[in-house]
């Protein structure tokens, strides 16, 4: 259909975050040029008019309501007619694509449609997810809405805005804490620093243009997960640090924080290769069990059938992108390594079940093992709602 897989970014943040001013001055850099903007408009909030004056042939409007749910049918046809007028002469480039999303979204179905489309996965590729933070409303944004914190947990890239206002720079040290609790593996950027513009912000995938070969490290950014660990060991010696309340840590003592509290990052590792339908059985049982509660699933697996050649996973929630093989191990190091971004479920749940199904001896309490296989929601202590 193309040359190349389109990479497709996905721009997010709660009301008044700043997305549309971010928008307008990302636009002004050569780099995004041959970019087509996908924008929607939430009831009576318009598109920014300095915006379509600038980019007015890339920008595509979608209708009034919300992108990830009432008009997601169309987002698919938008993304479709672009390959179409690519594929007639209508549109002669198109390097990129920008979905921005209302601010009450849930970024997920926006991946979705592009991930869960088996003619729009061979045209287009998820770059990544660019969420917008309000220096100044950050914390009471994420601690009234919940919508907030997930847009956060998904991100790639967390840019926060608004901190050059007076009062931003006394709060930005808890904000900046708080989010990288939330999201190990996300690049913090000040929406001010000089340095924050394409290169900062675009780019997120596997596959890296600079250097035409894939970048799993980069991509998966598992040693941000590693330190998580760490310092929740030194908090809770536990193994499994994140199955209780850590509000008594002295962390946001109100009430409100419970958003957080449901958020999970972590990361799996597997140091020998893993047999297909053990990997493939772990993974259907937490998509049909759990599939709501996987924000966001990446990884590199060592399989059994080829150990030379790993596989790359990405999925939200339920829909997952079709696997790639790659040619080689990057780095030279051979290890399964999933991250994990998790709403209500417990690291530990995940953590046995994967420890399961790879034929290692599962920390429950339960005589026989066999009994997860049949009952997952058994594990001893695990309590799923």
């Amino acid at each position: 259909m193309v040359d190349a897989p389109i990479p497709v970014s996905v721009l997010t943040g709660f009301l008044g975050s700043g997305k549309t001013t971010l928008l307008n001055r990302l636009l002004k850099d050569p780099a995004l040029a041959d970019t087509a903007v996908i924008i929607n408009e939430f009831g009576d909030v318009g598109i920014d008019h300095l915006l379509v004056e600038k980019a007015s042939e890339g920008i595509i409007e979608l209708s009034d309501g919300c992108l990830c749910c009432t008009v997601r049918g169309e987002l698919v046809d938008t993304l479709a007619d672009l390959i179409d007028r690519l594929q007639t002469g209508k549109l002669q480039r198109l390097k990129r694509v920008i979905i921005e999303t209302t601010g009450l979204a849930d970024p997920a179905p926006v991946l979705h449609a592009i991930m869960g489309h088996p003619v729009l996965i061979q045209a287009f590729r998820v770059d990544g997810v660019i969420t917008t933070v309000d220096a100044i409303n950050g914390m009471a944004t994420l601690d009234g809405h919940e919508e907030s914190v997930k847009q956060a947990a998904v991100a790639d890239r967390i840019v926060i805005t608004k901190t050059d206002l007076p009062g931003a720079k006394q709060g930005l040290p808890a904000l900046r804490a708080r989010l990288s609790a939330l999201n190990p593996g996300a690049d913090l950027v000040d929406v001010d620093d000089r340095r924050t513009g394409y290169a900062a912000l675009f780019e997120c995938g596997v596959y890296n243009p600079e250097t035409k070969t894939v970048d799993v490290r980069r991509w998966l950014r598992a040693e941000a997960y590693r330190d998580r660990e760490h310092e929740r060991g030194d908090i809770d010696h536990h193994h499994h640090a994140h199955d209780h309340d850590h509000r008594h840590h002295g962390h946001h003592h109100h009430d409100v924080n419970r958003h957080d509290a449901s958020i999970r990052s972590f990361s799996l590792k597997h140091d020998a290769p893993v047999p297909l339908s053990s990997f493939d059985m772990f993974l259907d049982l937490l998509r049909s069990a759990h599939g709501e509660k996987l924000l966001r699933v990446k990884g590199i697996v060592q399989l059994a059938d080829d150990p030379e050649r790993p596989l790359v996973i990405h999925g939200v929630q339920q829909i997952f992108h079709p696997p790639a093989r790659l040619a080689a191990w990057p780095n030279g190091i051979r290890e399964t390594r999933l991250v994990m971004i998790v709403k209500d479920l417990p690291e530990s749940y995940v953590t046995q079940l994967f420890n399961a199904f790879l034929g290692q001896q599962p920390q429950i309490d339960t005589p026989d093992r066999t009994a997860l296989f049949h009952n997952p929601l058994a594990i001893s202590g695990v309590k799923l709602g």
